[in-house]
Order: C-alpha cells, then structure tokens, then sequence
C-alpha cells in the first residue's frame, strides 16, 4: 500500500485513548498491501477509520462496519451522518459559560441530534475532553474553562459528515462484529486498556469498562478473524499478562507515546504499547 502523508487528521473529538498519535507516526507500517471491508468495534474518536476512510479508500467500494459500546457516541456519529446541519444549528444555539455548561450537562433533550449536539458541546468544553458517567450513566466532567474554543466546528462537522456516508454504525459490544467479518478484511481493535502498566492513573476507571474476562473474550475474538483469514491490528497495554495472553498470536511490535490522561499530572509522561498484527 502506498504510504500516505499525515499531515491532514480528521479531528472531530477530544477523546481519552486517542489514536492520533499512532496515525501520525505509524499507522502506515502496520497496514496491509490491500484489503477489502474496514471494520472497527472500538471506535471512539475514530482516528484510524477518519484517516483510513480520507486517505485511502475515497475512490474504494468498500463497507465500513464501525461500532461502539457507548449508544451516545454512537448516535453523535448517526446524526452528524445524517443531520449535521441540525446539529451545527444547535450547536450554534449553545453558549461556552460556565452557567450555560451545567445547564446543558443537566438537560435530557429526547431529540436524538440535539442530543448529538449536547454530547459535543460538552465534549470540547469539558475538563481535558473526559468521557465519564456516575453510577446513574449521568455525565459527570466538570467545566473545562476553555474559553475561546470553538465547540462548533462546521466546516470540521460537514467534513466528518461526509466521511460517514454510507458507514454501517451500530451501539453493540465488540463480538458482535464477528458475523460482518469476512476473507481479506481490515479489523482495528482498539480496546480500553484494563492493565496496571507503568502506572496508568486511568485504570481504575477503565476496568469498569472492559475486564480481564473481556481481554480474554478478546483474544478469541482475535483468533476467529485468523480462522476467516481478515487482517487485524490489534493495539493494547505493554504488560506481561497482555504479552503472555498474545503470545504466538501474531508479530508484537512495541512504540512508546506521549500521555496525558485524565488531567492528572503524575499520569504524563511517556508509556509502552503493543501492537499486534498477523500479517
């Protein structure tokens, strides 16, 4: 596959786990020569698929299969597909002030792109663009202070808008994929890292998320993509439990990055992943 420069990365959302630097600096190592269907069950901020899907596959007749856990990160992703000139308008209703923050934090609008509007107003004017619920699934991130941002973004909005065409978007949990995977496929895996390594400070929040039980159901998954003969790039936490789980299932590569979690200053700094491929 040809490499491709990435100077130009869609951003779309501030998102904790971000795969923009691994876009940035070494996507197009990892890559297959050619693929057919792009799959993606982890998808939050979607940094592989927006560059995939701009840089890649334009001219491509190809299916892309992206899903995620979070139906509210879900439907942002639907109604900016199908509606973005309702959520660009109102966006534009919103006001970045504190007083205005906490009054839509608490509003529960029942339209599902006002909702779509809701959720990335908050996203780009929150604290460090966390995505964290309480007990009640009520989002709980303090106002950010950012107060010269540009939480509407439209030409940004109507560049995503188009890129999400004729994408299959579902709210599923990540094995659910599997029926849609076929021969020659592109499977990114990009799960919560549910590990304690090198003192991740945003562990304890994730292993509610994504378990050791869904590590292992993951690993199975990884093996049922081989039986059909898809590719798949797997990333994950550099620790000795992930290495030993992985371990002959495909070529381990690891990169180190730069981290800023959870706004946490003894959590920055630079951290080991792995990436898993077999081909």
């Amino acid at each position: 596959m040809e490499m491709v420069e990435t100077n130009s990365i869609v951003q779309f959302l501030r998102w904790t786990g971000s795969k923009r630097w691994f876009v940035k600096n070494h996507l197009n190592k990892f890559l297959p020569p050619t693929f057919n269907n792009y799959h993606e069950p982890f998808l939050g901020g979607g940094a592989v698929f927006f560059f995939i899907r701009q840089n890649l596959v334009t001219t491509w007749k190809r299916k892309f299969y992206l899903s995620d856990t979070n139906n509210n990160l879900i439907n942002v992703y639907e109604q900016v597909r199908d509606n973005v000139d309702d959520v660009i308008g109102t966006l534009n209703k919103f006001k970045n002030t504190k007083d205005d923050y906490y009054k839509i934090r608490a509003y529960s609008p029942r339209t599902a792109y006002v909702r779509a509007a809701k959720f990335i107003y908050l996203n780009r004017t929150s604290f460090n663009g966390i995505y964290r619920v309480n007990s009640n699934g009520e989002y709980n991130v303090p106002y950010g202070y950012r107060k010269n941002v540009d939480f509407v973004t439209v030409d940004a909005l109507r560049n995503v808008s188009k890129l999400l065409k004729n994408t299959h978007l579902t709210s599923n949990n990540f094995d659910n994929s599997l029926k849609f995977i076929k021969k020659n496929d592109l499977v990114f895996l990009d799960p919560p890292y549910t590990v304690a390594h090198e003192n991740n400070g945003f562990i304890e929040y994730n292993q509610k998320l994504f378990s050791w039980e869904d590590q292992e159901k993951l690993k199975e998954m990884v093996e049922k993509i081989k039986q059909k003969e898809a590719y798949f790039i797997l990333t994950n936490a550099s620790h000795k439990s992930i290495r030993e789980l992985y371990k002959n299932t495909g070529k381990m590569t690891l990169l180190s990055r730069p981290s800023i979690i959870g706004g946490r200053t003894q959590t920055r700094g630079m951290y080991n992943e792995i990436i898993i491929t077999n081909f």
